[in-house]
C-alpha cells in the first residue's frame, strides 16, 4: 500500500466518527430540550366548565316528592288525632317525630351550618376517620325512616276494628237482627225496629219493635235522598213496600256516642262506627223532614222482578 492511499484512508474515518459523533450530541440535545418542555409548567388556565342547571323535570320531581310527604304527613296526623284526640300521648309522640323528620330534611335541603348541627344531633352522627357522611345519606335515612313510620301508620289505619260496646245515643243503641219462618220462608221477623216519636231533632219518645214482614207481598221499593249540607250532599234511605202492611225503611247511620258531634272530615278518618237502622217511615224520615229541616226527595220507585233480593240484601 502506497503512502498517499494510507493517509487517505485514515483522515476518512476520522472524518465519519466525528460526524457520527456530532450527530449522537445533536440526538440527546434534542431529546434534553423535549423533556424540558414537557416537565415545564404550562402558564395555560386550566379550561372551566360551566355547571349545568337542572332541568324543569328536576325541579318538577323535587315538587312532586315535597307535595308528597307534606300530604302524607297531614293524613296520617288527623287520622291520629280523630281517633285519639288532643290530650293522647301517641297522637303528641306521632306529631313531633313527624314533624321532626320533617324539619330535617328541610334544613338538609337548604344547607346551612346550622341545619348540619342540627341533622348531627338528630340522627346521632359523627366524624368517621375524618370524613362527614354525605348529604345523600343522610337524605336517604331520613326519607327512609319517615316512609317506614307511615307505612306503620296506615296498618295501624286499616286495623281499626268497630266496636259495639259503647254508650251509644238513643237512636242508634240498638242492632236489627231477623229470624226466618223455617216453615215458610217469605216469613221474616225482625227485632229492634225503630219506631220513634219525635218531638225535636234530639228528643224523641223512644220505642223499639218486633215486626214480621212476608216477602210473597213486597210491591215495591222507594229510593230517598235526604239533603243535610247543601245540594252536594245527600242521605239516602230505601223504604220497601207491601201490599197489606206499612212500609219498612231501611238507613245506614253514623253510630254517635252520648255527648258525641257528627263532623264529616272525621267521618273520612273512620271515627264513627256504622250501623243498619231498620224503622218506620213516619220515624226515619219524619225526623229529617220535620224535626230536622232537612229537605226530602223520592226521586226513584223500582218496580222490578228483583226487589226481593234487594230487600233480603239489607237484612
Amino acid at each position: 500500500m502506497s503512502l498517499r492511499a494510507f493517509f487517505s484512508r485514515l483522515f476518512s474515518s476520522h472524518s465519519t466518527g466525528h460526524r457520527s459523533d456530532n450527530g449522537l450530541g445533536n440526538h440527546q440535545l434534542n431529546n434534553e430540550k423535549a423533556n424540558s418542555t414537557l416537565n415545564k409548567p404550562s402558564n395555560r388556565k386550566p379550561l372551566k366548565t360551566k355547571p349545568t342547571k337542572p332541568k324543569w323535570r328536576y325541579y318538577l320531581l323535587q315538587f312532586f316528592i315535597a307535595l308528597t310527604l307534606l300530604l302524607s304527613a297531614v293524613w296520617l296526623l288527623l287520622a291520629i288525632w280523630y281517633q285519639f284526640g288532643g290530650q293522647s300521648v301517641i297522637a303528641w309522640f306521632t306529631t313531633i317525630t313527624v314533624i321532626g323528620l320533617l324539619a330535617a330534611l328541610l334544613a338538609i335541603h337548604l344547607r346551612t351550618s346550622m341545619a348540619e348541627t342540627l341533622i348531627n344531633r338528630l340522627t346521632g352522627i359523627r366524624k368517621v376517620n375524618s370524613k362527614r357522611i354525605s348529604a345523600k345519606t343522610v337524605v336517604k335515612s331520613l326519607i327512609a325512616t319517615y316512609t317506614a313510620f307511615w307505612l306503620i301508620g296506615l296498618g295501624w289505619f286499616f286495623s281499626i276494628e268497630a266496636e259495639q260496646s259503647r254508650d251509644w245515643m238513643p237512636e242508634v243503641s240498638e242492632r236489627v237482627t231477623y229470624r226466618r219462618d223455617p216453615s215458610n220462608p217469605d216469613l221474616i221477623t225482625l227485632t229492634n225496629v225503630r219506631n220513634f216519636d219525635w218531638h225535636t231533632d234530639t228528643e224523641a219518645t223512644e220505642r223499639w219493635e218486633t215486626r214480621t214482614i212476608d216477602m210473597s207481598k213486597l210491591s215495591g221499593i222507594d229510593v230517598s235522598n235526604s239533603y243535610w249540607m247543601g245540594p252536594l250532599i245527600a242521605h239516602t234511605l230505601v223504604s220497601f213496600r207491601f201490599e197489606d202492611e206499612r212500609p219498612l225503611a231501611f238507613s245506614f247511620e253514623i253510630r254517635k256516642e252520648n255527648g258525641e258531634s257528627f263532623s264529616a272530615l272525621a267521618g273520612f278518618f273512620r271515627r264513627f262506627e256504622l250501623s243498619l237502622i231498620a224503622a218506620e217511615e213516619r220515624d226515619i224520615i219524619y225526623t229529617r223532614t220535620n224535626a230536622r229541616g232537612e229537605q226530602v226527595y223520592f226521586p226513584l220507585a223500582i218496580y222490578s222482578s228483583m226487589k226481593s233480593k234487594h230487600c233480603l240484601s239489607h237484612i
